[in-house]
Formats: C-alpha cells, structure tokens, sequence
C-alpha cells in the first residue's frame, strides 16, 4: 500500500454567528478537507482553526495561524489543506500575503478541489507576490535602520546602549525547564518536539511576553 503523506489542515470561521456546536461551517470544512486527504494519499495529522476571524483580518494576528506556523518549523509537515482559497483569506492581498509567508518554508497550500495555491500561472497573483514580497524586505530594511539611528542616537549622548537580553538573562527558569525536557527520555531515547516543549511550558504556566504560547524558535534559541 502506498504510503500516506503528513498533512494538516487549517480551517477559519469569519463570523461568530457561525461558530458553535450547533452550526456546520467548521464540519463542512472538515468533511472537505478529509475527503480530498483521503483521495489524493494525505493523512491528517493536525487542524489549525480559527473561529469568528475575518478574512481581512491580518494572518499575523490570527491565534491558529500562529499556531499552524509553529507546527511546521518544529516537525517537517510541508503540505496544508484548506476547504477553498477564501477560507484561507477572503481578501486577496491577505491572501498572498499569507502563502507566500509558507512558500517561504518551503511549504504547499491545497484546496479540498485540488488547486495548489502556491503554484499559479496567474500573472496577476505572481505579480502580487513579487511586490508582496519587495514591501516585506523594504520593511524589514527601513526597521533595521530605524533601530539603529536610536542606538547611534542613544550613544551620543554617552549612554550605554546594550543589545537584546537572552532568555538566559530574562528567564532563567524557563530556559532551564526548556533544557530538562528536551532530554532524550532514558526509557525510549526519543526527545519532545519543539511544539510538546512550547504546550509543556504552557501548562507549567510558562507564556511568552504575549501571554501566548513560546514558538518553535524561542524554544530553539533556548536551546542553543
């Protein structure tokens, strides 16, 4: 038998109107996602939802988002199902903004139809992509630059100016916990991915300065 590839599935609700035991927009999805799964040889591994979250709303801001992007960079799972492009981001900006944010992990957007939302011949879109992506690096540039005009300011005025504090420097407990369950288990020999660290953390009542669990990279920087 052919072997199952890992997939996840991300679902979102728009309207709060929509969301609870008794309303069927996140069942549809579901039913949607996993037929298409079980056709086309993927395996549901885990969902991603976000309920009463607008299409327009920023995929930054979005908890289950967040979360799915976690999931990737701690496991290796490069393909995401969703129900159709809309449920995704209404708004086609967003929308592109979006699937370049998982083109950039190297990662494959499908539909319950089986349209690859990161593979387009629309030279409308690719052109979104390519200005989506230009506006990302002048951002991030004008940021850096910003930063560091402050720091120079800083200095002229014969102030020390010192760099970001490590989470060794600002949570030491933390870090120490971090470290003690990432050791290989004596009985299995098998080691907590980054996202059991992050929901171990949380239970422990550990959050980050959000209030939100720690994503795979703090857990990685505490580590090295």
């Amino acid at each position: 038998m052919a072997r199952m590839v890992k997939a996840v599935a991300y679902l979102r609700t728009s309207s709060a109107v929509n969301v609870g035991p008794d309303k069927d927009s996140d069942k549809r999805q579901r039913e949607a996602i996993t037929g298409f799964a079980k056709r086309a040889g993927f395996t549901i591994v885990d969902e991603f939802y976000d309920p009463d979250v607008s299409g327009k709303d920023p995929i930054e801001t979005r908890p289950g988002f967040t979360a799915l992007l976690d999931r990737i960079e701690s496991n290796g799972v490069r393909t995401v199902i969703v129900e159709d492009a809309s449920r995704f981001a209404r708004d086609l900006l967003t929308q592109e903004l979006g699937i370049l944010s998982l083109i950039g992990r190297s990662v494959t957007v499908l539909t319950a139809s089986g349209d690859d939302l990161t593979v387009t011949d629309d030279a409308f879109k690719i052109a979104m992509r390519q200005i989506a992506g230009a506006f990302s690096q002048l951002e991030k540039a004008r940021l850096v630059s910003k930063l560091k005009a402050a720091r120079d300011r800083k200095r002229s005025t014969g102030a020390k100016v010192e760099g970001r504090k490590s989470h060794v420097e600002l949570r030491p407990e933390v870090v120490a916990m971090v470290k003690r369950l990432h050791r290989a288990s004596p009985k299995t020999g098998e080691r907590r991915s980054l996202r059991q660290i992050s929901a171990a953390l949380a239970d422990a009542g550990h959050l980050n300065e959000r209030g939100k669990p720690y994503g795979a990279q703090s857990i990685k920087a505490m580590l090295g």
